[in-house]
């Protein structure tokens, strides 16, 4: 899982536009487990409820508990299988999921993959 299967550019074409060594840092937010992402743009650049893109690399093992997206979610899957409850996705499978949409995507073997979020995601509540 150490080489990545891609070159990613970033920048501003016309001024800017370089090969950008990717840096990952874990993600432990809402329990989530063997997760590290490589921001391209969050919150932080497009306001507290705008989208935000990753790559994102589930280790070995990787799982995340169910959370909902108000908006709607990308996941092009680069390399390695990425699983949820309704199937496995291996390399080059694009998942587009709607809004008010639920899942727990997790991974066995690791996978590497590009994630688009319309909006922030929300943990699932509970049913008390």
């Amino acid at each position: 899982m150490s080489d990545i299967p891609f070159k990613l550019f970033a920048g501003v074409p016309g001024t800017s536009f370089d090969e950008t060594e990717l840096t990952f840092e874990p993600v432990v937010r809402d329990g989530r487990v063997g997760a590290e992402m490589h921001r391209l743009y969050s919150t932080d650049e497009t306001g507290p409820d705008g989208p935000a893109a990753a790559i994102m690399r589930y280790l070995p093992g990787a799982t995340a508990p169910a959370h909902v997206h108000p908006g709607y979610e990308l996941i092009f899957v680069l390399s390695g299988e990425l699983e949820t409850d309704d199937g496995v996705y291996g390399p080059n499978s694009l998942l587009v999921m709607g809004p008010n949409s639920v899942h727990a995507p997790r991974s066995p073997h690791g996978c590497v993959g590009l994630v688009v979020w319309e909006q922030p995601v929300r943990p699932v509540q509970g049913t008390d």
